[in-house]
């Protein structure tokens, strides 16, 4: 029992309408395979969907697949970048895609280095996250690799179905929770607060036991065979990074139009040959099996090495969408041990 505010869920549109006066809205919207997280407009509001979760996570609201770094005026050599990105919110994340912000954060805005590019948008961006009162798909595993239904990293507010179903439970997590708090107690939009049960947590039905010493039983086995067998039915699409909340490795390049040159990032993959081929032609990961290799190392033992966490949010993205039915949670249940 906890004693908090309750945003009703046919206050839902009045929600979104006091958030739009503050702030730019981004929210799922569509249905099945066109579900997307979509600025809100008048035109589109009523399309939100808020069951299950696109299968395009929202990380390029803050790291975009092409954005401009700078650019510069060839006959001045004056330099300008992109303005300072409009205050948003994004409604309606699952936890695991919040939790994947924060797992971003820690890649662009931790350690020696800060990405000002991502800084700018990240600091811009509020995010209201939407507990699962029920697991979306067979494939979500988020509570076994040390996420869950109702995980609260990343989230500056978390909505709570409540037992009842017809309304939210609000969490505030930051200081930008509160400010959303405000905005919608300000439109008289929270009210009955009391102590209100939620509905129970619920078990995602793929069971992962992740092991505590993964990551250094993964490393451990780096020439293993079992790599060349895990890779023998990909195809090296990269569909699997694309539609990863985590995957974050880019390409920069330059272009010049007229009399401005502009540098430029856009997303790239690991998974692709040319990813890792250097200027002599020499290329460190030649076949497949390391490529897949590097690319579950990365999400299972790199990053928690350098961040103390694991990359993989257990979304099941990418074991639901990959085409040759490759399936990161058997790399996990492996562990290196075969």
């Amino acid at each position: 029992m906890s004693e908090r505010q309750k945003l009703h869920k046919s206050d839902l549109r009045g929600a979104l309408n006091a958030l739009s006066s503050e702030y730019r809205v981004f929210a799922p919207t569509g249905k099945a395979e066109r579900q997307a997280f979509t600025l809100l407009e008048e035109k589109n509001i009523d399309d939100i969907n808020l069951e299950g979760a696109p299968v395009l996570p929202p990380k390029e609201l803050m790291f975009p697949r092409s954005e401009t770094l700078f650019s510069i005026e060839l006959g001045t050599n004056s330099v300008s970048q992109p303005g300072v990105p409009e205050r948003s919110v994004l409604f309606g994340a699952r936890p695991c895609d919040a939790r994947s912000i924060d797992n971003l954060d820690s890649a662009f805005l931790d350690k020696e280095y800060t990405d000002s590019a991502y800084a700018a948008k990240r600091d811009s961006f509020s995010i209201i996250s939407l507990a699962c009162a029920g697991i979306p798909y067979r494939t979500c595993f988020c509570d076994g690799v040390g996420g869950g239904p109702y995980d609260e990293t990343g989230s500056d507010v978390l909505l709570t179905e409540t037992k009842d179903g017809d309304a939210w439970l609000l969490t505030i997590i930051t200081e930008k929770g509160r400010a959303i708090e405000d905005i919608w107690q300000t439109a008289g939009l929270l009210r009955d607060a009391g102590k209100t049960s939620a509905v129970k947590k619920p078990e995602c039905e793929l069971k992962i036991a992740k092991d505590a010493g993964l990551s250094e039983k993964l490393k451990a086995a780096f020439e293993d065979e079992a790599w060349a067998r895990f890779s023998e039915a990909c195809i090296g699409c990269g569909t699997c990074s694309y539609i990863c909340p985590t995957c974050y490795c880019f390409d920069i390049d330059m272009e010049v139009s007229g009399t401005e040159a502009s540098e430029f990032r856009c997303w790239d993959c690991c998974m692709f040959s040319d990813y890792s081929r250097m200027a002599g032609g020499h290329n460190p990961r030649p076949t497949k099996k390391e490529r897949l290799r590097n690319r579950y190392l990365h999400k299972l033992a790199y990053f928690d090495e350098r961040y103390g966490k694991t990359l993989c949010v257990g979304c099941g993205r990418c074991i639901s969408k990959c085409p040759a039915g490759l399936d990161i949670a058997s790399v996990i249940e492996w562990g290196g041990t075969l």
